[in-house]
């Protein structure tokens, strides 16, 4: 957010090309390679990213917006991933509470004994098998331990279960054969976009880091790291000690590109629909619904930004292929929507925003999807005659461990340069997490020296939207002003174009996509789009053709026109 500390694009990529060279190169600005970014620029490493695309818009932002432990990794003996999961969901929870916040999490279940004896199979041999619906003794061992890995440094209520009775009181839509429920908590976060944002904020910040959207590696010569300008078509060579792929499920194409021939990927497809149902949202009661269907893959949906957010898939794909939402996806959707909650429709006209991504996950031959490992694990190819760089190549990791892979990664880097950590980021906040008031009274007191003279309604949305970096931009309305949007009256002109100065926007879908929740919650139409473009147009200096080109591949990527 502070213009102070996030470079105008322009001027950042001056500074790469006036100084090509730093300790460290980060292929991948997705929440991985931030999270490294960060913690090497901490460690005082002088660390530069490059990202093909707009940050965070590749695999880190086709997520289900969760930050969660992953309780039925238990059943597949992940149990090191599952504890590190859920202390970080508690470093989190406290690091960056305008992003994170608890989530409680329900499973409707429909029989007491299924999958008690099928589980041991898997957990010992992790073979898929026949699938076997996982029933309450089975739910309850595993919320036990679960609630045990945790307790560390938690904040969470323990879980518990109810009979049908009460469960539907609380969910009166719900199947009536569902012979209990159990809930727990885990945490969500409205926009992943954001959260990364902010990671890459702190990293700038440190002056020891720098960072590039719309730049992509494209190859190798004389021991240098060919970068490629997508904006204005230019190439120039970068040099760095150590060179670090966080490329996610296009590792092994990165390194191919890097004369390193690896097969280390295997990932899946995972499908989002995002729709606007008001009885399905009701039906939630608050709650994320958390549930598997007969094939044995899971199924979530949960309230999102007065959004309903159903998902995902898990289906094996090409990597070098495009991806999208298939209609047979969408149809599986619904089928299993209708499985909880029977009586309630959900339809294609409700659907406002669909997405999809590739998870970064490790090649794992003939096992099946939901059995892959969610770990991830570092290979290093140290330096050789060919190139002058040695390469860490980052194989698969999940969204909730972000900042525990980026300080594994960031370790493993400062081995190889000689280099001994200087400080840990395990308790650091980030963002506009630092000083973050914790309760209503220390948010009065907040607002009461930071916005006197704004109206307390608007204060309050940009606290909750930026964290404790909203001073930067209550300060500036206090001394300019703002208007609202016409069409969209919770952004304002001043908002906008501090967003594009700030934070490396180069296309209008930045903006509307990853700077804002504007796009995921399908509130765009065509007088949005052309309100917001003609802002960013005037910050930026585009012409009208450029501009138009811009509002027509806004309208694409949003369904504008097809909800």
């Amino acid at each position: 957010m502070d213009s102070t500390t996030a470079e105008n694009r322009g001027t950042s990529l001056d500074s790469w090309k006036s100084n090509p060279s730093a300790e460290v190169l980060i292929i991948g600005g997705g929440i991985n390679g931030i999270s490294t970014l960060r913690d090497l620029a901490l460690q005082g490493v002088k660390v530069a990213l490059v990202e093909r695309r707009d940050f965070v818009s590749g695999s880190s932002a086709a997520s289900s917006h969760m930050i969660h432990g992953g309780v039925r990794y238990l059943e597949h003996g992940e149990f090191r991933l599952v504890k590190e999961s859920l202390q970080e969901r508690n470093r989190l929870l406290k690091a960056a509470p305008h992003c994170v916040r608890p989530l409680r999490t329900t499973i409707p279940i429909f029989s007491i004994f299924s999958g008690l004896l099928s589980a041991p199979a898997k957990f010992l041999t992790h073979s898929s098998g026949k699938p076997k619906e996982r029933g309450a003794l089975l739910i309850k061992v595993g919320l036990i331990i679960y609630d045990t890995f945790g307790r560390n440094g938690g904040v969470m209520p323990r879980h518990r279960f109810l009979g049908r009775k009460k469960t539907l009181e609380q969910f009166p839509q719900m199947h009536p054969e569902a012979k209990f429920s159990a809930t727990y908590f885990d945490a969500s976060m409205d926009s992943p976009e954001r959260l990364s944002l902010e990671v890459l904020s702190d990293a700038l910040a440190t002056g020891n880091a720098r960072a590039i959207n719309y730049c992509e590696a494209t190859g190798t010569k004389d021991g240098s790291i060919v970068v490629k300008d997508h904006v204005n078509g230019e190439t120039f060579n970068f040099k760095a000690d150590v060179v670090i792929n966080a490329s996610g499920p296009w590792t092994d194409l990165t390194n191919g590109t890097l004369g390193v021939a690896t097969a280390y990927m295997g990932g899946t497809k995972g499908s989002h629909i995002v729709v606007d149902n008001p009885e399905l949202l009701l039906a939630c009661n608050g709650n994320e619904i958390f549930f598997e269907n007969a094939d044995g893959r899971i199924v979530l949906m949960y309230p999102l930004l007065d959004r309903v957010l159903i998902g995902s898939s898990d289906i094996r794909v090409d990597i070098a292929e495009p991806v999208s939402v298939t209609e047979e996806e969408i149809d599986y959707f619904f089928e299993l929507v209708s499985q909880v909650f029977p009586k309630i429709s959900v339809t294609r006209d409700q659907i406002v925003y669909r997405y999809t991504g590739v998870r970064p996950l490790p090649a794992a031959g003939d096992l099946a999807p939901g059995f892959v490992s969610r770990d991830y694990r570092i290979e290093k190819t140290l330096a050789s005659a060919e190139n002058g760089f040695s390469l860490l190549s980052l194989i698969g990791g999940k969204w909730t461990t972000f900042r525990a892979l980026g300080e594994h990664l960031a370790n493993e880097t400062l081995s190889l340069l000689g280099k001994n950590r200087l400080v840990s980021t395990a308790s650091m906040p980030i963002g506009g997490g630092k000083g973050f008031p914790q309760s209503e009274a220390e948010i009065s007191t907040w607002l009461a020296v930071h916005a006197k003279e704004i109206d307390s309604d608007r204060a309050l949305v940009l606290l909750h939207r930026y964290g404790t970096k909203a001073e930067h931009l209550l300060r500036a309305i206090q001394e300019s002003g703002e208007t609202r949007l016409n069409n969209k009256p919770e952004y304002s002109d001043l908002e906008i174009r501090h967003l594009v100065d700030s934070e490396s926007v180069v296309h209008l879908a930045d903006v509307l996509f990853r700077r804002t929740t504007i796009g995921f919650r399908g509130d765009l139409d065509l007088d949005i789009v052309r309100e917001i473009g003609q802002i960013v147009a005037t910050e930026l200096g585009w012409s009208k053709s450029k501009l138009d080109g811009e509002i027509d591949s806004s309208v694409q990527e949003g369904q504008v026109g097809s909800k």
